[in-house]
């Protein structure tokens, strides 16, 4: 549940008991409001569940959501009707004790619904043998049976129960379902000869016309026409469009075989249904005398299997007694219809306590062993008509007793729960209904009383003469008033038939019409002869459903309570619409705000010690990531490391009570905070222990395949070394033996060896001069034909490279030392120095692979020569090791194989050198282009050769300029830069204060010292 929290302002609060606002009406509707909007039917008010129906059907009920909320904490997930029943059956096998689930809210609000929907998670939890199968699909299959035979359509509910139901379930020691007892109260009987407009009578009716085969119609006397029936027409709407008739009737019939009906049973059954259609198609006549009679009425012979002439004298008379004589009365036309419809309404309420007692008895579970029950109420809500009559008065009369009970356990469940956590109780404050309870059943003065004292007395007794006597009674009870005992205001708003009580709920109106006749549900003595009941029932109605009320009581208070308030949130049955005027009458009511001041009366959250600091422990260095003492402990630990202030907390024997919902919000939203940092590290923890794992698994598999390829490798070298011991080694003897002899198949191989051997020493032992002709290699006999052709060859070979090197190579010296010559010879100090050296002794030679790179890089033919050299920064003078490298089209300067610079030789307008010993030279440039690169300063070992190679590779033998004392040179277009040059005792580079280059030569006197 606390997950839930960070998105509490969106979807609302998961149970209201965290309401900052408690109090208010207009918080608890607006968080009520916003978990609607978003299909978020379930609240919760502590362990009461609060269900509104949304009108649409939702994915919340798979088998998959069963499994989630199976064996799980009661929090721990969002609300649902799931948790709840989980809950109650853990707590009921943990504690073997006795529990019960009430069911409560108005007609549409989804009762029934929610009582399915428990049966049938029971259904899939529970444990699963062929017995307990059996006994699960009864209580299952009990409901449409119920349901076709006490639900109508109503105005507010397609479906609504008019009965209503108390169903205990049986488990066994191991949580089996073993067996279940239904109780039922106040049917709506009255249902059954009278609906109002937009109603219908009870489904089985409809069902039985509409989807029954037609041999059963023609053996019933029936036809497929229910307008033919003048019980099923008086609502005018027969048909509805969200109720299936035919298969719900097979339905029915399907679940009555599985509940064990005889054959015999389910016909006498559709016989009584079909005996009161007929009943009310009963028509009377008057005769001469204005008394009522049945003249060729063709529905009697019909009726229940009894003679007409019994029939029609229960029908048409009344029968009194006198002393020792019984004289037969004749009814008028009226009085008639009403004992058709006293029949009517008799035979039905007990053909349903009849189906009841049967359906209990398929449910029996005849072993004597101590079973633990859950049971289920389903009850009708609180009714508020515009007219209310004897129905309202009794349904909402047993909604004060249950809210009597509910306010009663809620509030000793709050203090059992204190006193065992040792946390001081604080008495609450609520409205305690008993003086309207008292004011409705108290003996001999309340209204249940003077309502059978009324129905019982001799003399002409009206509904009037009892408003009359209540009026006498109870006039000066301050919950009770009627038009002659109200205020002026209020008698604007009553009838003169009318009486008010001040509900719990609020205030309701009944109309006294009809409450004598309904509490006495008078069925004269020959009309209880003709369905075999021959004693009067001296309890009346009131009176019967206030001893059920007692019986239901007392079953209850002896069970552990759990309650699921059902809502409605709009009549017209629209999902996604929320009346905000009819949703807070039913909160008012229902009594859940009473409730839930009770349950914030103290303290608004309470968990167990080791839930909570599962839960936040992440939030406090000391408890995380395990802690090692007790969960209290640890608890204690984690709030004074959350700061909490002493009257903000309790800490009881097994739980910590937190006072204010702001703290928990507060823990809760720094543990959201942490949650995402500690997600990142276990993400990256986890992501490198499955990186890890997936490397050694690499590793190993890496290992096995490196162990097999050598074990493979190795048998094949061992199967070759076999081989070759074998095979080879006597063929190398064999040959040997026959070395002299001409080339065959039996010395071929050998002589190959002997050939690539000889060849192989003489090629790293050849002749390096034409005076080693005794260093040749001995050839051996098969051989020396081609040893003397070789040697023939090596010598001529030597001795042409011998003549070249006399004759062609110093002739190519003196061409370059003449050019050189004529360049330098006494302009420049050091060039005598240079005169001894040969050309090729100072060639720079380059690596090839630094050479395939150049290549590569400047897309010209292979360079033609290459020095290194010493570049010097145009700004700064930093010294850059370079590579300078002619071609036949241009100059480049290179790093490595990046080329730095490109020097066109046709944009080359000059080379200038010092008369100094210095090594220098600056390339002159031609620059056009701001962003071109300007003169280059340059450093070389071996200048006179570098000088002299250029100028004849680009043909500028003229534009070398020997001077004296600075040059200058153009750093970049519009900037010109100076490179100072002189005499000195040692050898040195660097920048001159004024920006130029100094550069300091040794002279030419130190060098010949």
């Amino acid at each position: 549940m606390e997950a839930s929290l960070t998105a509490r302002d969106r979807v609302g609060i998961q149970d209201f008991v965290l309401l900052d606002n408690y109090t208010s009406e207009s918080a608890f509707l607006d968080n009520l409001r916003k978990r609607s909007h978003e299909n978020l039917i379930y609240t919760y008010i502590g362990t009461l569940l609060v269900s509104v129906n949304p009108y649409k059907e939702l994915d919340i009920y798979s088998k998959k959501q069963m499994d989630t909320y199976m064996g799980v904490n009661f929090f721990e997930l969002p609300p649902h009707i799931y948790a709840l029943a989980d809950n109650v059956f853990r707590t009921m096998q943990s504690e073997y004790n006795n529990h019960f689930i009430l069911i409560s809210g108005e007609s549409g609000a989804g009762k029934t619904e929610a009582s399915k929907k428990i049966l049938q998670f029971y259904a899939v939890s529970c444990p699963s043998t062929k017995l307990l199968n059996n006994v699960r699909d009864r209580l299952l299959l009990s409901n449409p049976v119920l349901e076709a035979f006490g639900n109508a359509k109503t105005l507010k509910n397609d479906n609504s129960s008019r009965f209503g139901k108390y169903m205990d379930i049986q488990f066994d020691h191991q949580g089996g379902a073993v067996g279940g007892h239904i109780l039922s109260y106040l049917l709506e009987k009255s249902r059954v000869v009278h609906q109002n407009h937009g109603e219908r009578n009870f489904h089985i009716f409809y069902q039985l016309v509409e989807g029954g085969e037609e041999d059963l119609l023609r053996w019933l006397g029936l036809e497929r026409n229910c307008q033919h029936y003048r019980y099923l027409v008086q609502g005018d709407c027969a048909k509805v469009s969200s109720i299936n008739d035919k298969s719900d009737w097979k339905m029915v019939r399907k679940a009555l075989s599985v509940i064990e009906f005889s054959e015999s049973d389910i016909e006498n059954l559709f016989a009584i249904i079909a005996s009161v259609l007929h009943l009310g198609n009963v028509k009377f006549e008057a005769d001469v005398r204005g008394y009522a009679s049945l003249n060729n009425n063709q529905e009697m012979h019909w009726l229940l299997g009894i003679p007409t002439q019994v029939l029609q004298q229960g029908l048409t008379h009344r029968k009194i007694e006198a002393k020792t004589e019984e004289v037969l009365s004749p009814f008028s036309v009226d009085h008639a219809v009403y004992a058709r419809d006293a029949l009517a309404k008799a035979i039905y309420g007990r053909t349903f306590n009849w189906l009841v007692n049967k359906i209990n008895e398929s449910l029996a579970n005849k072993d004597s062993s101590r079973k633990t029950v859950i049971g289920l109420l389903d009850i009708y809500g609180f009714e508020v008509f515009n007219v209310n009559s004897f129905e309202q008065f009794c349904i909402n009369y047993c909604n004060e007793k249950l809210q009597q009970l509910f306010i009663q356990l809620t509030l000793k469940s709050e203090q059992e729960e204190y006193e065992m956590e040792g946390i001081e109780w604080e008495p609450v404050p609520y409205f305690n209904n008993k003086i309207i309870c008292d004011l409705v059943e108290e003996k001999h003065r309340g209204i249940i009383a003077l309502l059978d004292e009324e129905c019982l007395r001799p003399g002409e007794a009206t509904d009037l003469t009892l408003l009359e006597k209540m009026e006498e009674e109870i006039g000066g009870h301050p919950h009770f008033v009627t038009h002659k005992l109200a205020d002026k205001k209020t008698r604007k708003t009553l009838e003169r038939g009318d009486f008010r009580l001040l509900h719990y709920a609020g205030e309701v109106t009944y109309c006294v019409v009809g409450f004598l006749d309904k509490n006495n549900d008078l069925l004269y003595r020959n009309g209880k002869e003709v369905i075999s009941f021959n004693f009067y029932c001296k309890k009346q109605v009131v009176t019967q459903f206030k001893s059920s009320l007692v019986g239901l009581t007392e079953i209850l208070m002896s069970k552990e309570p759990w309650y699921v308030r059902c809502i409605k949130p709009n009549e017209a049955k629209q999902p996604g619409r929320f009346d905000d005027v009819l949703v807070r009458h039913q909160v008012k009511y229902l009594g859940l705000m009473e409730h839930l001041r009770v349950r914030r009366a103290g303290f608004a959250y309470r968990r167990k010690y080791d839930i909570f600091l599962q839960r936040y422990k992440p939030l406090c260095p000391d408890t995380w990531p395990n802690w090692r003492g007790t969960a209290a402990e640890g608890v204690q630990r984690l709030i004074k490391h959350l700061g909490y202030k002493p009257d903000e907390y309790k800490m009881g024997r097994t739980k910590i009570f937190i006072r204010h919902p702001r703290t928990l919000f507060a823990t809760e939203d720094a543990f959201q905070i942490c949650k995402h940092r500690l997600a990142t590290r276990i993400q990256a923890k986890y992501k490198g222990y499955r990186v890890k794992g997936d490397y050694l698994k690499q590793r190993e598999a890496a290992t096995k395949i490196e162990n097999c390829w050598r074990g493979l490798m190795a048998r094949k070298e061992r199967e070759k070394r076999a081989w070759a011991s074998l095979i080879l080694f006597l063929r190398f003897i064999k040959g040997f033996m026959t070395r002299n002899q001409p080339s065959c198949n039996d010395n071929s191989e050998y002589l190959a060896y002997v050939r690539t051997n000889y060849l192989t020493r003489l090629r790293d032992n050849l002749p390096r001069t034409v005076l080693e002709k005794d260093a040749w290699l001995t050839a051996p006999p098969i051989l020396q034909e081609v040893a003397d052709t070789a040697l023939h060859n090596r010598f001529n070979l030597l001795e042409i490279k011998y003549l070249y090197l006399l004759f062609c190579f110093p002739c190519f010296q003196l061409l370059l030392k003449e050019q050189t010559s004529s360049m330098f010879k006494g302009k420049k100090e050091n060039y005598p120095f240079s005169v001894c050296k040969l050309t090729s002794e100072l060639t720079f030679r380059l690596r090839p692979l630094f050479l395939s790179a150049v290549t590569s890089c400047v897309c010209v033919s292979l360079p033609q020569y290459s020095v290194p050299v010493v570049k010097y920064d145009r700004n700064g003078f930093r010294p850059r090791l370079r590579q300078l490298i002619f071609t036949q089209e241009a100059a480049y300067l290179v790093e490595e194989t990046k080329i730095k610079q490109r020097i066109d030789y046709s944009s080359l307008k000059g080379m200038s050198v010092s008369n100094l010993s210095d090594n220098f030279l600056i390339l002159h440039v031609t620059c056009d282009d701001i962003k071109q690169k300007g003169d280059l300063v340059l450093q070389c070992d071996y200048l006179f050769e570098a000088l002299t190679k250029l100028c004849v590779i680009a043909n500028k033998q003229n534009y070398i300029k020997v001077v004296q004392g600075s040059v200058r040179f153009d750093i970049q277009p519009g900037r010109e830069g100076f490179v100072d040059f002189k005499s000195g005792q040692e050898s040195m580079v660097y920048r001159a204060k004024n920006g130029h280059l100094m550069v300091v030569s040794e002279s030419t006197r130190t060098k010949s010292r």
